[in-house]
């Protein structure tokens, strides 16, 4: 199983507008292949949406994409108000929940961290160990390391009632003792995060 990472950068006050599109078009999409989120960024860099496919294989992600674009089902046209596009594949670690709708947020939030080469998996070690535990105060929405794209990536993304419930989720794993993984060896050289809420139609909400 792999999942594509699709990062749109729209320009100011599109949102809406694409989201209207999608909307439209979103259910001759979904006869090819099944959708795992679609959000958009309410906090960190802004005008972005965020949308995740899972496949079987990269094989299985070509024929599906080939025959939506052929097809003219997929994507809307989107030229006009599209900035930037960027695609990672990536692999769910092993511990990962399966991706699938569930009322889980609003509030997401997907962390971006990038390691040092080889140190992805100590990382995956590290919170195998940790993961169940910090479940207990939100859910894991998913966990991913890249595969093809910016490499040496690793993301994870957890969802949250409020932006309140955040705030205080972290301080008490922190001051616990129970998140970051106490056991995690290796550090990030670069991290950053965004805050996403989804689009009305995304199986995530």
């Amino acid at each position: 199983m792999i999942h594509e990472m699709r990062t749109y950068d729209l320009k100011p006050r599109t949102v809406d507008i694409m989201g209207d599109r999608l909307r439209e078009m979103l259910d001759g999409r979904l006869e090819y292949s099944p959708l795992g989120g679609f959000w958009y960024t309410e906090m960190g860099p802004l005008n972005q949406i965020v949308h995740i496919w899972p496949y079987e294989d990269a094989n299985h992600r070509a024929d599906v994409r080939s025959r939506a674009v052929e097809d003219g089902a997929w994507p809307p046209n989107s030229t006009d108000i599209m900035v930037n596009m960027n695609s990672e594949v990536l692999i769910p670690a092993p511990f990962m929940p399966p991706l699938e709708p569930r009322k889980v947020g609003p509030i997401y939030e997907l962390r971006i961290y990038t390691y040092g080469v080889g140190d992805i998996p100590k990382v995956l070690d590290a919170w195998s160990d940790a993961i169940e535990e910090r479940q207990k105060y939100s859910p894991l929405v998913g966990c991913w390391y890249s595969e093809i794209g910016n490499l040496n990536r690793f993301m994870h993304m957890w969802a949250y009632e409020s932006f309140e419930e955040r705030s205080r989720i972290r301080a008490e794993t922190r001051e616990k003792g129970i998140w970051p993984p106490p056991g995690n060896t290796a550090s990030p050289v670069a991290q950053e995060n965004k805050i996403l809420l989804p689009y009305d139609f995304s199986p995530l909400q």
